[in-house]
């Protein structure tokens, strides 16, 4: 009889180690981005485990001595039940493609894998709701582009990048991310995304969904400075995979557009793995980044501008429709902080 347990990686240390020893003896790196963490013991040993992180499922393991044991299949019911009890009716999973069988008879459909990883879900609105979506949208073009942006907020440098990208195609389909992970809101960004490219006919707005830059596809973005580059490699692989094999395809996309990336090391690794993945299949066009007075234009340099209460130099660094809403919504005289007040 197998007793199941909850594994506290950051508190036990023992029991961090057994944990990392068995992902290393199933060919898996250790990752402590968890929320929650199970394993399965026979006595004392640690034969299976699981994890989630967020709508995820990842980290799943079985010690190969006990492979015939069906444990694979208990992990994952009991995570499962851990991610419907918290109200998550959609969700991912993460897992090597030599077990895409086993996890299929547990009703998850494959979205995409790469050379190491599988990538697969369960729950609705699925994939296959999201290619609906693309396909309603999509618009007759001889040369289709994309766009994939968090534009937080939305800056004279994004404007830029979808002004230049826009004048070389046809059709330019420009994805927010969906993700709302940001200082600005999904509604937020997306907004000012519309506001701002609004005089560009040929330019179609959509979201990501979970399918794109997402905490589901690629979750080190939104670590920056925090990622492992290993990790953030891999995971910007399994993105770029998604989009050459599954979304450029929908919507006859030929070429996608990034801006040049000076300053955030996993943006430029993504970039790098675009670059390696698309190949001979799509074109990647990297667009240089605009500078003011020596620094490129940066969404970072307006957050911190806005912190600082600088609209003077808010209103050089991003378009009018921006700075128009910023000063709107987070201007001193919007907030209640009124001179006397």
């Amino acid at each position: 009889m197998y007793e199941l347990k909850r594994i506290w990686i950051t508190r036990v240390p023992a029991d961090k180690k057994a944990w990392e020893d068995l992902l290393v003896l199933g060919g898996l790196v250790p990752d402590e981005q968890v929320d929650y963490t199970v394993g399965l013991y026979d006595r004392n040993k640690l034969v299976a485990t699981g994890s989630t992180y967020q709508n995820i499922i990842k980290l799943v393991a079985v010690d190969p001595e006990y492979q015939s044991e069906n444990l694979l299949t208990k992990i994952v019911m009991a995570l499962s039940s851990k991610l419907h009890d918290e109200g998550i009716i959609h969700f991912f999973l993460y897992t090597k493609p030599c077990v895409a069988i086993s996890f299929a008879s547990l009703g998850f459909k494959e979205i995409i894998r790469t050379n190491t990883i599988l990538f697969m879900e369960q729950g609705s609105p699925d994939f296959s709701d999201y290619m609906a979506l693309l396909e309603s949208r999509k618009r007759d073009a001889d040369h289709a582009g994309a766009i994939v942006m968090n534009a937080n907020p939305f800056t004279k440098g994004h404007l830029y990048l979808v002004e230049t990208a826009a004048a070389q195609v046809d059709i330019l389909y420009l994805f927010v991310l969906s993700d709302d992970r940001s200082e600005f809101s999904t509604e937020e960004r997306s907004k000012l995304v519309k506001a701002g490219t609004q005089h560009l006919p040929n330019v179609v707005i959509l979201p990501t969904r979970d399918y794109q830059v997402s905490s589901a596809t690629f979750p080190s973005y939104f670590l920056k400075d925090q990622a492992v580059e290993s990790l953030a490699r891999v995971q910007a692989t399994l993105d770029a995979t998604l989009f050459k094999e599954r979304i450029a395809p929908a919507l006859q996309i030929k070429t996608r557009f990034v801006g040049e990336e000076p300053l955030s090391p996993v943006t430029e690794v993504y970039n790098e793995s675009m670059r390696e993945i698309f190949s001979d299949t799509l074109a990647l066009t990297v667009v240089p980044r605009i500078e003011l007075d020596g620094q490129v234009i940066s969404a970072t340099r307006v957050r911190k501008a806005l912190k600082e209460d600088d609209f003077q130099t808010i209103k050089k660094l991003v378009p009018a429709t921006t700075y128009l809403y910023l000063i709107e919504n987070y201007g001193k005289n919007n907030r209640g902080e009124k001179s006397g007040n």
